[in-house]
């Protein structure tokens, strides 16, 4: 168990640069990872957001209830920037649908999962982090299919009824299940949340070779164009983010914790949405896969220039 701990700890720390070394491993050789299939993308995703509710306690609810102002902020923040930030790139690049598909679903997710860590690093709130990724995912089966109607329904066909099911199942299910069992079983849980990073980091890497191995060729073709936009989706997330705390007079801590949490996305379930609501678009579903390579490199980044901010 010691050294899954070990183990754990270092693949947490070295996680962007192992995503990153697997996406170009998929993307070079897809052959070598072509055995984890795109099929899998849904149960690796609820994984990950099992290993999230094994973590979640009573108290991570507190600051939603003590500080509410913040959290609300925040969210609404999220809710409006990268959803709006998504859409204008795809007008401003005059991207095909099925890549303005793929970039608006990442914009309409709720905040990623290892935006903890990366406020964390940067000496931010992290009770308010914790919160708003909580209240996001939780309010995520009802926003994101509505904000892809808005944003994309003019052009694709959207069922906001089966992506509100989908999100349900493949990620509130499986908080509410991790949540459960940390509850009542915290003896254990205690115990397993050391691996976690292990666990979801295993998952994460696992979807993103997934996904680019799968389409790998036409990465090849269109690839520079889709890593710009999710790079300005990214860094305009952040700016915007801290712009919007500064604005409302929030202190440092808090504002780093906003920007973080704007900026960085619950791409898996961006994927996820993608390869199972418009599969007939392939392409859909490479931005969420290369925001989960680069938010993890970007966050990094961002949070150690954050740290000295005061």
């Amino acid at each position: 168990m010691k050294f899954l701990e070990k183990l754990s700890d270092l693949v947490g720390k070295y996680m962007a640069f192992i995503v990153l070394v697997i996406a170009a491993l998929a993307l070079f050789a897809p052959n070598t990872v072509s055995f984890i299939k795109t099929s899998y993308v849904n149960t690796l995703l609820g994984i990950v957001m099992f290993g999230m509710g094994l973590t979640l306690k009573a108290s991570d609810f507190k600051v939603v209830f003590s500080r509410p102002k913040d959290v609300i902020i925040g969210c609404v923040s999220q809710f409006t920037i990268m959803p709006l930030l998504a859409f204008l790139l795809t007008k401003l690049f005059n991207l095909p649908v099925e890549l303005a598909v793929g970039v608006i679903l990442v914009g309409t997710c709720p905040g990623g999962t290892s935006s903890n860590v990366m406020t964390y690093l940067a000496k931010g709130d992290v009770a308010l982090s914790v919160g708003m990724t909580s209240v996001s995912t939780i309010l995520a089966p009802f926003l994101t299919p509505l904000l892809t109607y808005v944003f994309a329904g003019q052009t694709v066909d959207v069922n906001m009824v089966e992506m509100f099911m989908s999100i349900v199942k493949v990620v509130i299910i499986p908080i509410v299940l991790g949540g459960l069992i940390n509850k009542f079983f915290s003896h254990i849980t205690q115990k397993i949340v050391k691996i976690l990073p292990l666990i979801s980091v295993t998952a994460i890497v696992a979807i993103v070779a997934a996904v680019v191995s799968a389409n790998a060729a036409k990465i090849m073709t269109s690839g520079l164009l889709i890593v710009l936009v999710v790079i300005l989706h990214n860094c305009c997330g952040y700016g915007l983010g801290y712009v919007i705390g500064k604005v409302l007079k929030l202190d440092m801590s808090k504002c780093k914790a906003i920007a973080i949490e704007v900026g960085m996305q619950n791409s898996g379930l961006a994927t996820s949405l993608a390869g199972t609501h418009f599969a007939q678009y392939p392409l859909a579903t490479i931005p969420g896969a290369v925001f989960s390579v680069w938010h993890n490199i970007s966050g990094a980044i961002f949070a150690n220039f954050m740290a000295n901010k005061e």
